[in-house]
Parts: structure tokens; C-alpha cells; sequence
């Protein structure tokens, strides 16, 4: 028997506005550092902590026609959470763009979190290196800052004071305390 067809990928697929659409290709290794990275910073933060981190595989039941499996989500509310997913919005929300998904991520989806109610939601990009950091005003996500790891062509052509005002850390809205440091999101990624 072939190895290759023994085995075979388990279908990932989300339901975006009451349509199927299939997660495939699963994302390359950059992606999975990045999730993991954050997923890390959360769980080490709220360890023995009312809310509750979620990492990438968790299906999410936004709404009747929205299902959707976020790279990483933290619930404050335990009664959202079931044995089978989380039932309502997350408090946060973290999407890692891949081709295949930035539409939806960048659109459909982003709008469909400010609309339930998300408070928090970053899209991250690997390419860029990059956090789109959004916060939800009346019923909409407004971005609040973009942060990034600047490449060292870049850093090779700035000032030592325009490197030294390069924010390489920042907060998450919902912990004042917890200062999060674009060197761990992006940590082991090339």
C-alpha cells in the first residue's frame, strides 16, 4: 500500500456566511510558529486566570451561518465554552493570514467579529512580520496602530534615534499588565 494514500490530511473548513469553504492548503511552518508564539504568551499570562486561551483546531460558532476556526482566542466567559467549541463571541480574537484566507480575514470575518462583539483583533501578517492591532468602537473594529519588525535593509538606512522610537513592544487592550514583544510573535521566523 502507498504511504501517501494510507494517509490523508484531516479536511479543515469553516462556514463563512452560511457557505462551506475549505482551509486548504494547511499554512506553512511560519504560520504555526506564529500562532504557537501567541498562543504561548496568553496561556503563560492567564494561567489559574478567569479567561481562558484557545490555540489554532478550536471551532468557533460565531453565529447561526458563522463558524469559523480563529489561529487564536482567549473567552472570559466560561458558559461559552463547551466540550465541543465555543458558542458566542470570543473576547479576542487572532487571525494569521495565509493567501488562501487574507480575503476573508481582512474582510467577511473582521466584520462579522466587530459585529458580535469581539473586543480585540489582530491580523497578523508572516511576510510582513507585521500586527494589525484592532479594537472594537461602536460596533466596528477602528485600527489601532500597526507594528512590525522592520527588515535590516530598513534598519541599516535609519538614524540610532529612529531605531531607538520603533515600538517592539505594545499592550493588548484587554491587560494593561501584559506587554507583548513582536520578537516573541515572531520568534523562529525567517
Amino acid at each position: 500500500m502507498n504511504a501517501n494514500l494510507a494517509y490523508q490530511d484531516p479536511v479543515w473548513e469553516e462556514c463563512i456566511n452560511g457557505t462551506i469553504v475549505a482551509m486548504s492548503p494547511r499554512p506553512p511552518i511560519s504560520h504555526s510558529y506564529i500562532a504557537g508564539n501567541i498562543y504561548w504568551i496568553f496561556r503563560s499570562y492567564l494561567n489559574r486566570k478567569k479567561c481562558t486561551p484557545f490555540a489554532d483546531g478550536v471551532d468557533l460558532y460565531l453565529t447561526e451561518k458563522d463558524h469559523f476556526i480563529p489561529d487564536v482566542m482567549v473567552v472570559c466567559d466560561p458558559d461559552k465554552i463547551t466540550s465541543d467549541g465555543i458558542y458566542g463571541a470570543p473576547d479576542f480574537v487572532v487571525e494569521v493570514l495565509s493567501p488562501s484566507t487574507a480575503k476573508n480575514d481582512r474582510g467577511y470575518k473582521k466584520d462579522a467579529y466587530a459585529v458580535a462583539g469581539v473586543k480585540e483583533y489582530w491580523i497578523v501578517s508572516p511576510s510582513d512580520k507585521s500586527v494589525e492591532q484592532y479594537l472594537l468602537q461602536d460596533g466596528q473594529f477602528i485600527l489601532h496602530e500597526v507594528y512590525s519588525i522592520r527588515p535590516d535593509y530598513e534598519l541599516a538606512k535609519m538614524t540610532e534615534q529612529e531605531r531607538a522610537a520603533l515600538i517592539m513592544a505594545f499592550h493588548c487592550s484587554l491587560y494593561d499588565d501584559l506587554l507583548i514583544s513582536l520578537e516573541d510573535i515572531f520568534w523562529r521566523v525567517k
